[in-house]
């Protein structure tokens, strides 16, 4: 059974299938679910979710792209959130210099905070990086070492891998390794061991082939992990044995189904 260690169950575009789409999920093999805030709003509709249906787990936190819109009592709420017994990491943090929605600066800055406030609470990181390696990586190194948690969605390099590998992240691998220009992508997860792998949907973006132009959804992680399988010389069911566990083993996850 498959784990999309990175989903957003909880935004508007699920609003009126949610049901269908977890029902799917279950048919599709997918036995468990990390739905990720994005920022205060979203993190505790995923919370409330997480508490609504075994198998689903939430992460707490502020994506890049909201820092610009941390004031003086979202930490705080934010804790308050991460008390549920449902919530295994927090994030989505990080730094995105592509679209720069927030100031960079102000990205860094906050990236600091949060990493912080993730020590202080005890719980895995998810990583967001976009056009940010060099600076992610810095930022890791001086205050996220020992934290543990998920590099989502990498689009690095295979030093940049290595370097968070070293670091005790995983690697978190979506639909993109099925794109026919993402051969970068497939050479790295080749040379990466399978026992540091997670695989994600970042539903309801980046649908894998064959559902690329489609919304996205926790079902289609299985055309993730296939395209993983053909590509480290796996048997399927090697691969999604072991990205569960790995899912599992990061986020303290207890072993209950969808």
């Amino acid at each position: 059974m498959l784990v999309d260690s990175h989903a957003h169950l909880e935004m508007d575009e699920f609003d009126d299938d949610r049901e269908a789409v977890i029902r799917r999920a279950q048919e599709s093999g997918v036995d468990c679910i990390v739905t990720v805030g994005l920022n205060l709003e979203d993190s505790r509709k995923a919370v409330a979710l997480a508490e609504m249906y075994d198998g689903i787990y939430a992460s707490v936190g502020v994506h890049p792209h909201d820092v610009k819109n941390i004031d003086e009592t979202t930490y705080d709420l934010l804790r308050e959130l991460s008390e549920s017994d449902r919530v295994v990491a927090y994030g989505e943090i990080g730094l995105d210099f592509f679209r720069n929605l927030s100031p960079k600066d102000l990205q860094i800055r906050r990236f600091g905070e949060q990493l912080e406030l993730a020590a202080e609470l005890g719980l895995p990181v998810i990583i967001h990086d976009r056009d940010a390696h060099r600076e992610t990586v810095e930022m890791l190194k001086g205050r996220g070492e020992g934290l543990g948690g998920v590099i989502h969605c990498f689009s690095g390099d295979y030093d940049m891998a290595a370097r968070c590998l070293d670091m005790g992240f995983y690697i978190s691998i979506p639909g993109t390794i099925t794109y026919k220009k993402s051969e970068a992508l497939r050479d790295i997860v080749r040379k990466l061991p399978i026992d540091r792998l997670l695989v994600e949907t970042d539903c309801p973006f980046l649908s894998p082939e064959p559902k690329r132009g489609k919304r996205n959804e926790p079902a289609y992680v299985v055309y993730t992990a296939r395209r993983i399988a053909q590509i480290m010389g796996l048997p399927f069911e090697e691969v999604e044995r072991i990205t569960s566990q790995n899912a599992r083993d990061v986020f303290g996850m207890k072993a209950e189904a969808l």
